[in-house]
């Protein structure tokens, strides 16, 4: 088999496993005509997502933020694309995957408007944004900027490049419950200097699902000449946007998180006249300026995984990003406006609609976050996340498509008998 029938046959191969998402073509067909906002709160559509989905009946799983498992088709294709792999073995890796990586790039740039030559597909967001804070050409005395409530893979990062360099490392504390925009623009612009050379923001801030106003304090982070590195872990495929909304100059995420890809994939942006200023991890070959393979030469890798991505991006279209991000918003706001009110009960997240999507916090006064994600699993078999950094003390709860308000209610009543 040659190059060019394998390609081809890869085609086919993913045209027929599309006979899969058949169902949920018609579902979606039935309500093509019902606004987003709308068939959010339609069970019986939502009914039907969560047929795709393979559920542990032990426990009612609220922790997706780490990882969306996939839906059963997406499973079945990753399986298939390993298969198919083995198969082919050494050919396939000298001669086709690297087409097929580029066309995977295309895909993930596709969902955000950027083009391929400005995105890498990497594992993770640790990855992605470890590539960017470990790559500058840091001088001693260059600050960075950076938030207490920001993912702590990349606050490490920051810390080595302090111990390495000399940088000096600044952290703004993000309200939970800002007044406006405002508030967090005047923020960060508080923490610049002349000698700040970085600010990384959070899209979504991955304990609280607070969605900050990224082109606002970008725009002010230019207007100063601070470059802005943004974590997306949580935003992409999750809230809708494209990426000239936000005007950065980096910006990782994991697609393994929002998009259901399969574990161990990620995405890394990068201006394309930003690119040659970073200096990748591993040592590539001579390419053309401004090349994104620079920052993205790691070797033999698991290749079956950028094709399921593939397929991620499929059920996805088929199932509609707005649709999607309407649920999940919907989801976040049907539990959490139940405690908001509730003596000894702390909602983290902000109320307002366009602070935040499906992830949320709660906390209860009297319970260590540690023990109250142990009690709810112990005694009411419900998965969630401990969060106990400053300024938010909880347990971080992340629905899914296939989350049914059932599972919420179950979530709604236990924190209020833990907090009575």
């Amino acid at each position: 088999m040659n190059k060019r029938s394998f390609i081809k046959n890869v085609g086919v191969m993913s045209a027929a496993l599309s006979a899969g998402f058949v169902r949920l073509q018609q579902a979606v067909a039935a309500v093509e005509h019902v606004p987003a906002a709308a068939l959010a709160a339609n069970e019986e559509f939502w009914r039907k997502v969560r047929d795709d989905y393979r559920i542990k009946p032990d426990y009612i799983n609220l922790e997706n933020g780490y990882y969306c498992f996939l839906p059963e088709q997406t499973l079945e294709d990753l399986i298939d694309h390993i298969r198919a792999v083995n198969y082919e073995g050494s050919y396939y890796m000298r001669n086709v995957q690297f087409d097929n990586k580029k066309k995977v790039a295309d895909s993930v740039a596709a969902i955000v408007g950027c083009t391929a030559e400005e995105v890498a597909i990497t594992r993770n967001t640790t990855e992605s944004l470890d590539l960017i804070i470990g790559g500058i050409d840091w001088q001693a005395g260059d600050e960075a900027v950076m938030a207490e409530q920001d993912y702590g893979a990349m606050l490490n990062h920051f810390e080595l490049m302090e111990r390495r360099y000399g940088i000096i490392n600044k952290r703004v504390s993000v309200p939970n419950h800002p007044r406006d925009d405002n508030e967090l623009v005047e923020l960060y612009a508080s923490a610049l200097t002349g000698k700040t050379r970085l600010l990384m923001l959070s899209h979504m801030i991955n304990i609280t699902g607070h969605v900050l106003p990224v082109r606002k304090i970008v725009d002010m982070a230019h207007e100063r000449g601070v470059e802005v590195m943004v974590d997306g872990a949580h935003a992409y495929s999750h809230v809708p946007f494209q990426m000239s909304d936000l005007g950065c100059d980096y910006y990782g995420t994991s697609l393994h998180k929002w998009l259901s890809a399969p574990l161990g994939s990620g995405m890394l942006y990068v201006k394309k006249d930003k690119i040659d200023q970073i200096w990748p991890l591993f040592a590539e070959r001579d390419l053309e300026p401004n090349d994104m393979r620079r920052l993205n030469h790691i070797g033999t890798h698991p290749v079956h995984t950028d094709l399921a991505i593939l397929n991620a991006i499929e059920y996805q279209n088929t199932l509609g990003l707005e649709r999607k991000a309407a649920r999940l918003q919907y989801l976040q706001h049907y539990w959490t406006s139940q405690l908001r009110n509730v003596p000894g009960v702390i909602i983290n997240t902000p109320a307002d609609m366009d602070r935040h999507g499906g992830i949320g916090n709660v906390g209860v006064e009297s319970i260590d976050p540690s023990e109250l994600a142990d009690r709810l699993m112990a005694e009411h078999g419900i998965y969630t996340a401990a969060i106990n950094r400053p300024g938010v003390q909880g347990v971080r709860v992340t629905p899914n498509v296939y989350t049914s308000l059932s599972d919420l209610d179950a979530l709604v009543d236990a924190v209020k008998s833990l907090s009575s």
